[in-house]
């Protein structure tokens, strides 16, 4: 620990130069119980507030401990949120699983695709779309949107109504494996804000694997 050289005037003892704030930090922290020693020492500090003007150490401190436990509770209900909508995909998932492998034909597979989506996530459309290399701008979509091999957010109003026949909001586009084409798995939602580039893609990369199965079954 670094010492401060003391001075003996006539006014008793006094230091040589001012505290260096660094050593009293580090002392504080190398000795957590000092206030337990002095604690009269808490109740004589102030210290600045923003909103009620000065306050005692002891009060700063609880308000401090209030401030991270409000910070914990909303990170626990953001994390339970997330629980629970990760146990909904899957729940959904699971059942749709099911009903896909029961299709007798790719025509039942898309119809039922479409509704179930439609109906648990309110998405207003739902398709598998084979690009062609005569069809440009199908080709232009999945080479300008697709090269990572997903795409969240909005399109153009070109791009939007050669994927789904009109304007939407926002979409999540896919590319399936290779063994089944050139194949978008597009969703397209009415909400412009649905569909996020920095969102999650568990739903959607489930959904492709699936659909990776199901396909050449066809």
């Amino acid at each position: 620990m670094t010492e401060v050289t003391k001075m003996t005037g006539p006014e008793g003892p006094r230091m040589s130069e001012p505290f260096d704030e660094a050593i009293i930090r580090e002392y504080l922290l190398d000795n957590p119980d000092f206030f337990s020693r002095y604690p009269e020492l808490l109740l004589a500090m102030r210290i600045p507030h923003l909103e009620r003007g000065t306050v005692s150490l002891v009060e700063r401190r609880q308000d401090i401990l209030r401030q991270r436990v409000r910070q914990l509770e909303e990170e626990i209900t953001a994390l339970l949120s997330i629980a629970s909508r990760n146990e909904q995909i899957y729940l959904f998932n699971s059942e749709l699983s099911l009903k896909l492998l029961d299709c007798a034909d790719l025509g039942e597979l898309r119809q039922i695709l479409s509704e179930e989506l439609k109906r648990q996530f309110n998405f207003s459309h739902v398709r598998l779309i084979t690009v062609h290399d005569i069809d440009s701008e199908l080709a232009n979509i999945w080479a300008k949107r697709l090269h990572q091999g997903h795409y969240f957010g909005r399109l153009t109003q070109q791009e939007s109504k050669r994927l789904f026949g009109s304007s939407v909001g926002s979409v999540a586009l896919s590319k399936l494996a290779d063994t089944n084409g050139q194949v978008i798995f597009a969703i397209a939602s009415q909400d412009a804000a649905h569909f996020q580039p920095e969102m999650d893609n568990l739903l959607l990369d489930q959904l492709r694997r699936l659909l990776d199965f199901l396909l050449p079954k066809f």
